[in-house]
Order: C-alpha cells, then structure tokens, then sequence
C-alpha cells in the first residue's frame, strides 16, 4: 500500500508539472503575440518634409483649396519657429500672404507683412523683403491700386535683382506689365512682356511658357485688338489645360475679363472661327505675331 501511494503521488507531482510547463508556454506565446500586436499598433508614421508641405500648400491655393492651404501653412509655421528654421518661417509666411489675396484681406497681409520684414532684418536676409514687396504688389493689383501695385512692383525687382534671384526679377517682370497695360503704356507693357520671356528663353530655350499669354492677351485686349486677344486667350487655356497649370488669382483675373470682353465684341462666327483656327498656334508662334 506505501508503495502503491508513493507512486500514485509520484505520478500526481509529474501531471502537475506538465500542466504547469503547458500553462507557461501558453502564456509565453500569448504574450509574443501581444507584443507583436503592441509593436505593430505605435509604429510611427513618417513624417513629412516641411519642404514639400510648402509646395503641397501652393497646390491648394492654385487649386482653390484654401483652408487645406492654410492648415499646411500654418503647421509649417510652427515647426519653422520650433525648429528656428527662416527658411521655413519665411516660405510659411509667403504662402499665407498668397491665401490673404483671395479674400483681398488686407489686414491680414499688413499682419503678415511686418512678420516678414521683422524675420528679414532678425536674419539679415532680404530675400524676405522681396517676398514682402512682392505679395503687396499681387494683393494691391488685385484690388486696383495700381499706383501701390507699381511701387512694390519695383521694390520687388531691385531687390531680386540685387540678390540674384533672377526666378523673381523674371516674374515680376510679367507681373508689372499688368499694371502697365492698365495704365494705358502699352509700349512699355510690350516689352515687360519681350524682357520676360528673354530671361525665361535663356535658362530654357525649348520650355513653351503659357503663363506669359495672359499678359499679352490683356494687352491686345486693352489695345482693342479682340481677334488677337481672343486667339491669345483660347490657347492660353489650351496649354494651360496640356500643362497641368493653375493660375494664381491676381494672373486668372485679367484673363476672365479678356475672355468676358471678347464675347461681348466678336460675333459668334467670327468667335468660333478663331478658337477652331488656333489649335495649330504656340507660344512662340503667337509671340512672333503680336509681339
């Protein structure tokens, strides 16, 4: 009987053990797996470039997306002065001036404009106060100040030109001659508009620039010229559509006003003639005609 016990215990310790042994492989293995689970659950997500979130931002604001424009910006904005970066600052602060154009917010850009200058003179960078000038003269052309709207025009030009930031000096030169036509100099319009796609042609002689058809499609429309205008603006939107572009605000609204006049003036065979007829025109074929 004492032997027969033993044994029965004997057998009792090694059952326990192995269900012990199983109970803890168990749990071992439910524990990996929620490790597993737990890993996969805070993985982080990659973060973006404050670069490209700039460019995302002018996207949006060409597309009409301002409050997505915005955000961005301003989520920009933050990391630029956490990070101490001008760069980012400076570029954040651009983007949201360009918003402000929309709404013609001009107390928001007077806001946005000191920030500017105030980072310009904290840097010693003055690619700021060009941005500032700039982002006036659009604003102030929208609005029809045109007399403000030159003046920061040329503030615009002098420093670019200074600083070497010829991408600038080229625009601005296309930007002024709106303001040039609408005064009445047409003469000086027309070459603002040449000296623009002189600068362009010597970085890049292939590139078919579209953009500078608007400005000589205001200009043949305030010379009355509403065939030309008309041709000028049908192929415009042609290449705009072949070329992905959006136009900014202070750009598409000229180009709405020759498209409005020019319906007002042509009659509507004369109309459809011209927009069948320029499917064949390019840029260089249209500066070469007008220009």
């Amino acid at each position: 009987m004492k032997y027969n016990l033993n044994n029965k215990i004997g057998y009792l310790v090694v059952a326990l053990l192995v269900l012990a042994s199983c109970g803890t492989n168990e749990e071992t293995s439910n524990s990996s797996e929620s490790q597993n689970e737990s890993t996969e659950e805070v993985t982080p997500e990659i973060e973006k470039d404050p670069k490209e979130m700039l460019h995302e931002a002018y996207q949006l604001f060409k597309e009409g997306k301002d409050e997505e424009s915005i955000q961005i910006a301003n989520e920009v904005l933050a990391i630029g002065k956490k990070t101490n970066n001008d760069t980012l600052i400076g570029g954040a602060l651009a983007s949201l001036c360009r918003n402000a154009q929309r709404t013609l917010d001009t107390a928001r850009l007077a806001e946005l404009s000191i920030q500017l200058a105030e980072l310009a003179e904290q840097s010693g960078d003055q690619q700021w106060m060009m941005k500032r000038a700039h982002m006036n003269a659009e604003m102030w052309r929208l609005i029809g100040d045109l007399d403000k709207a030159e003046a920061f025009y040329e503030e615009s030009m002098e420093i670019s030109y200074a600083i070497g930031s010829m991408g600038m000096y080229t625009i601005d030169h296309f930007n002024k001659s709106f303001v040039s036509t609408a005064k009445g100099n047409f003469d000086e319009a027309e070459v603002l508009i040449s000296k623009y796609y002189d600068l362009l042609y010597e970085r890049d002689s292939v590139y078919e620039d579209a953009y500078g058809l608007i400005a000589l499609s205001y200009l043949l429309e305030q010379k009355q010229n509403y065939e030309g205008a008309h041709e000028v603006a049908v192929v415009t939107r042609r290449l705009f559509k072949e070329q992905n572009i959006f136009p900014e605000p202070p750009d598409e609204k000229p180009l709405l006003a020759v498209e409005e006049k020019v319906k007002e003036e042509l009659d509507e065979k004369a109309y459809n003639e011209i927009k069948k007829q320029s499917d064949s025109e390019t840029v260089k074929s249209l500066l070469d005609k007008y220009l």
